[in-house]
């Protein structure tokens, strides 16, 4: 059984590739930075290096503010945004499309 999503199998693990990734696939919840990098497993260092990158060119948004804790969800409005989760449904698509091709062979 493959655990890597269909974005990481694609374009690899990086840190910014797993900080969009874990957000497509908890949609429903917004997150404070430091359940990002525990849900992530990676490094401050690291998060934080890539999470600027991210929030500044507004793939990510603050949500709201729990006590002192901002919390982040991707930026459904910012074009980026649309454009990479365009980009996972197309390789779901076509990932569907080559599991059905020997299935159809058969028939």
């Amino acid at each position: 059984m493959n655990d890597k999503t269909i974005l990481v199998e694609t374009f690899g693990g990086s840190p910014i590739i797993r900080i969009i990734d874990f957000f497509i696939d908890n949609p429903l919840f917004d997150y404070s930075k430091e359940e990002l990098i525990k849900g992530l497993g990676i490094s401050k260092v690291t998060f934080y290096k890539y999470f600027f990158t991210l929030e500044s060119n507004g793939v990510v948004e603050v949500t709201r503010k729990v006590g002192k804790a901002k919390m982040y969800k991707l930026n459904e409005s910012n074009e980026v945004t649309r454009k990479i989760k365009e980009l996972v449904w197309a390789l779901g698509i076509k990932a569907v499309e080559m599991e059905m091709k020997p299935i159809a062979v058969k028939i």
